[in-house]
């Protein structure tokens, strides 16, 4: 798939093993052109992958705040010319505590916070990001979990996050798809990331998706950076408001 010319924002790269990190890699072997955005906390290990993978934009956002979305939208419709092709959303946090416990136990703030950075923020960042897309008649992309469909162990309010993250996806594509720009979910098996290192009991689930998926295999960044680059691209021209599952089949077993 060609997306020589294209122009890709990452939102979400932390380091080599992330998600984010398997897209963008993906996308620029495909030959879009990318930009990447981060937080204080990941920059100094995420800037030298981000200039590997040749970009020169990398800009600052927290998305937790309003002003700084609109910061980071300005400053790349400054320096692309106002046209953005394609929005990697590869966002999510909770706090461990609420990872740990029961999720009865789930504290007020740290569900809010879930629900605003994982579920929230895709909105916020595609109004900002509106005018773009719209020029480009772009394509949207957020990274899911089978955990919003169906209880996880210790997956707790990250899965109540990730359910909001979905319904978010089909109100937005349908909300602006008559401007041309699509919206997909990507709803990956579990990877050995840094977001999931939060996970209690993480090994157990890579053992039980190995033991009982189709496939009989976890699966790696590079197979979501595929799905992501399909859905970057025309090949994908009428699919929007789609959870598409890249699990190596395991969404489709019961008991």
């Amino acid at each position: 798939m060609n997306l020589q010319g294209k122009k890709a924002l990452i939102m979400g790269l932390a380091n080599e093993r992330s998600i984010a990190y398997g897209i963008a890699k993906a996308l620029r072997e495909a030959g879009a052109e990318l930009a990447f955005t981060y937080i204080p906390l990941v920059e100094k290990r995420m800037r030298p992958l981000a200039e590997e993978l040749g970009a020169k934009i990398i800009l600052p956002c927290d998305v937790g705040s309003d002003e700084e979305i609109q910061k980071m939208a300005q400053q790349l419709h400054n320096q692309w010319g106002g046209e953005l092709d394609v929005l990697i959303h590869s966002l999510a946090y909770a706090e461990r505590a609420d990872l740990e416990h029961g999720f009865c136990q789930t504290s007020r703030a740290g569900f809010l916070k879930a629900v605003e950075i994982s579920a929230y923020s895709l909105v916020g960042v595609t109004r900002a990001l509106l005018p773009s897309l719209e020029k480009a008649k772009g394509s949207v992309i957020c990274l899911s979990y089978y955990g919003a469909e169906r209880v996880v162990t210790n997956y707790n309010v990250m899965g109540v996050a990730k359910a909001a993250l979905e319904s978010s996806v089909r109100y937005l594509a349908a909300d602006i798809g008559e401007k041309g720009i699509r919206v997909n979910a990507i709803s990956a098996g579990p990877i050995r990331t840094l977001a999931a290192s939060g996970v209690k009991d993480f090994k157990s689930i890579l053992s039980s998706i190995e033991s009982k998926a189709p496939l009989r295999r976890n699966i790696t960044i590079e197979d979501v950076g595929q799905t992501a680059l399909f859905l970057a691209s025309k090949a994908s021209s009428a699919i929007t408001g789609e959870v598409l599952y890249v699990d190596c089949g395991y969404n489709i077993m019961g008991l």
